[in-house]
């Protein structure tokens, strides 16, 4: 899987593509998450609308993102995750947990209100 940061509004997203399947993906995305994290609240949004598949793994690499953002006053939000995500979302009940979106820009717009 490949990790993209860039920034929109003050927004970091971080688009995935590919596979979401933790180890060494996890990491990535720590990394990713620390490099723009600076010291303030972080504004996340993770762009899922190029993940084919996720499995519990990847799952444990949104909530250890989400916990990154979160310990340093900010939040993660999801973006146009796919018909297969959004099940395993459901089905994990972190549907409840995590704030989705139908585009990044909605999710970007969240953090507005």
């Amino acid at each position: 899987m490949d990790i993209s940061t860039s920034d929109r509004d003050g927004v970091t997203v971080l688009t995935l593509d590919g596979d979401a399947l933790g180890g060494p993906d996890g990491s990535a995305m720590h990394d990713a998450l620390h490099a723009v994290r600076g010291d303030g609240p972080s504004q996340v949004v993770v762009d899922l609308s190029r993940v084919r598949h996720m499995n519990s793994s990847g799952l444990g690499m949104l909530i250890g993102a989400l916990t990154t953002a979160r310990s340093s006053g900010g939040d993660l939000r999801l973006a146009a995750p796919g018909e297969r995500v959004v099940t395993l979302l459901d089905v994990t009940q972190l549907s409840d947990v995590f704030q989705s979106f139908g585009s990044v820009d909605a999710a970007v717009a969240s953090y507005e209100e």
